[in-house]
Order: C-alpha cells, then structure tokens, then sequence
C-alpha cells in the first residue's frame, strides 16, 4: 500500500483492523448496556406500580430513536446535502455571526489543513471532513454548499445534546415538584384529625369571607380584573400553593367526585402525585408543534436581529403569565361561592370548571409548561454546543446572555 498523503484523513483501507474492531467493540458494549440499564429501570417501575412514568420511559425510547433516525438521514443524505450548491451571495446572509469579528479572528491563522481551508470571499476558515474521495463541486462551480459535511457533522452533535439537555431537563423539573409535594403530605395527614373534622363540621354556619380562604382570596381587590391579576402576578412568588388552598381545592374535589364518607379516607396528596406524573409523559414528549417552533427558533439566530434582547422573554412570560392565570382562576373559583350566597354550610365547597381556563382547555396550560421547558432546554443545547464546538465563536456572547437573561 503506497504512502497516504499526510494532509488527507485516512480511509478504512489505510486503517489497521485492531483499530476498527476496538470502535466497533466500544460502540457495541455502551449500547448494550444502555439499553439493558433502560430495560432494568422498565422492569423496576412496573414492579412499583408506576405505569405513567413506565410510559414516560417508553416515551423517551421513541423519541431517542427519532432522533436516531433523523441523524441517520444526515449521515446517508450528507454527501447529497453537501453537493446542493448556492450562490455565495445567498450563502453570505442570515449568518448566526458576526462574519467581521470572525474573519478578523481567523485573520493571519494558518488552520489545520486536514479539516480546514479558507473562503475567499469572506477569509473566514471553513472545515470539512477531508478525504482522498471528496470533491467539492460546488467551489468547481465558484458557489457554496447548502450546508457542509463538516456542518452536518455538528448538527449530528448537536441533536444528540438537545435530546440529553431535554431530558434532563425534564427530569430535573419533575423531580422539583415531587420535591415540593412532600409538604401537601403533612397537610394531608392533618384531614385525618379530630381538629381538622371539628372546624370542618358540616353542621356548622359561617360567612364565606370569614374563613381562611375568604380572607385570602375574597377582597376588593379580587372584584377588579386589573387588580386582581396584578395581585395573582405577585402571590406566585410567594407561596403559590398554600396550605389553604390546597385543603380547600382537595375537599371540593372529594365533595364532586367521591361519597362524604370519603373525606378522610381519600388522600387527595397521592392522586395529585399520579396526575404529575401522566402530565410529566406528555411534556418529555416532542409534539411536531414543538419541532416546528425549535425550527424557528434557530431561524431566529441570526446576526442583526438582536435576538438575545427579545427570545429570552417570550419563555418567561409566558410562564409568568400561565402562574398568573392558575392564582387568578383559584380566586374565581371562590368568587363563584360568594356568588351563590354570603353564608357557607361546613366547609367551602369549590367548584372547578373548564371555562375557568384559557379556550376552554386545561391541557393547552399544559402545552404553554411543555413549549416553555422545550424551549428553555433548547437554549441550554445550543449553548452547550457551541461552547465545546466552538469555544472562541463570536456567537458565544450571545447565547450566554440568552441563557442566564
């Protein structure tokens, strides 16, 4: 075999097997254990009963395989991909950089040459994966490639940790709320006394502005809308579940769902966890809605449009917006019981309604929690990825302000 030319990557035919056999060895043995430590966690949650999070697992399966899939098509489309040429003037637009700050950047560097050479049209390097087989045919025909081999081999890393940072991110939250849930235990332990039944009795007469939950939600304030989503905006801070609230939502769910005989019987804290986790198998899922606006989310990187001065806030708000709502439709719903009369018999007896909601549909506050921690997890990839990627990027500014904003 005749000597390789040192400045062109080496293909399998130059490659000692040993080589080729430790990759393949190595890729086979984290797969393998991958996927039994998957099925031993399967295994695990069904034997403690845990069928939503058993699909949640399953869920996460299916969308690591579409990820999968998709860098499969990268890898059998790149050479295709790679050979759709352009114009350099419409290559040179709508770039995530500033093409000054890197062409002054790269000014006077030599590069390496196995997987860098210039453009002359704007002397910033560009890599590709060279070898002995490729030819660029786009620079034969003086355009540019729609997207590189070397840019799809960054895409390949980059979908690999949008999947890692979502489901992390996922999981972080969920847990968080299990977290924040151990305190409705105690809570719920206190329906089981005599205290909590005596100043519950059924028997007894009382003013609904006068109880614990009249005094915290049935106010002049709570009259006015302005007023009271100013109110709702600030008690999410604060507190956003109290335990008024939450014994007062659990007995109106008991009194419109179970028997009376059931009020302490029911532990209200433990349906509330089964709920979390089919609303945790919903949001570790990506909806084509969801892709679609990762899609424009990375239109929106471009240099000039001053992104990271206004797509940092729309996640925020909109979470701000969605905990603003879920106060102000507690408040309504006792506004609701004022409205039928100002003297309550035994305890406030709520009722919760879809019209309380957005549209009409509860699950659409759902959608807004699922887009907000897509996005959030989205931000956090491509910050990560380009940091390991592209250290000394010029775009790298950018998204840290994006990020911690």
């Amino acid at each position: 075999m005749s000597m390789a030319d040192p400045t062109l990557a080496r293909s399998l035919e130059e490659t000692p097997t040993w080589a080729v056999a430790i990759v393949c060895f190595v890729m086979l043995a984290i797969s393998i254990l991958i996927e039994h430590g998957i099925h031993i966690l399967g295994k695990w949650l069904k034997k403690r009963h845990k069928p939503a999070l058993y699909e949640v697992l399953e869920k996460v399966k299916a969308e690591l395989m579409l990820m999968g899939f998709i860098s499969l098509l990268l890898t059998v489309f790149k050479s295709r991909i790679s050979n759709i040429c352009i114009p350099t003037s419409i290559a040179n637009t709508w770039h995530p950089c500033d093409e000054k700050a890197e062409a002054k950047k790269y000014s006077g560097s030599s590069g390496r040459k196995l997987i860098e050479f210039s453009d002359d049209s704007t002397n910033i390097p560009r890599r590709s994966l060279a070898s002995k087989y490729d030819k660029d045919i786009c620079a034969e025909k003086g355009q540019v490639a729609l997207v590189s081999a070397y840019g799809i081999h960054q895409l390949h890393i980059f979908i690999f940790v949008l999947a890692v940072c979502h489901i992390l991110y996922c999981i972080i939250t969920y847990a968080l709320g299990k977290t924040k849930m151990k305190i409705w235990k105690a809570w719920e332990n206190e329906t089981k006394t005599i205290e909590y039944q005596y100043h519950n009795d059924p028997e007894r007469f009382r003013f609904a502005r006068d109880t614990s939950f009249g005094r915290r939600h049935l106010n002049l304030w709570s009259r006015s809308t302005l007023s009271l989503w100013i109110v709702c905006f600030f008690r999410q801070f604060f507190g956003s579940v109290t335990k008024v609230d939450y014994l007062t939502l659990r007995h109106g769910f008991i009194t419109a769902h179970l028997a009376p005989e059931n009020e302490t019987k029911f532990d209200f804290q433990k349906y509330i966890k089964r709920s979390l986790e089919d609303d945790f198998k919903v949001v570790v899922g990506i909806s084509p809605v969801i892709w679609f606006i990762s899609v424009l989310f990375l239109l929106a990187y471009t240099h000039g449009w001053y992104s990271y001065f206004w797509l940092p806030f729309i996640p925020l708000v909109i979470i701000l917006m969605v905990g603003t709502k879920l106060q102000v439709i507690i408040t309504k719903m006792g506004l609701r019981i004022q409205d039928r009369g100002d003297v309550v018999r035994g305890a406030l007896v709520v009722q919760p309604g879809d019209d309380l909601f957005w549209f009409g549909r509860p699950r659409f506050h759902l959608f807004l929690i699922h887009l907000v921690l897509f996005t959030n997890a989205f931000q956090l990839a491509f910050f990560v990825w380009s940091t390991v990627s592209n250290p000394t990027s010029s775009v790298l500014p950018v998204f840290a302000m994006q990020l911690f904003d």
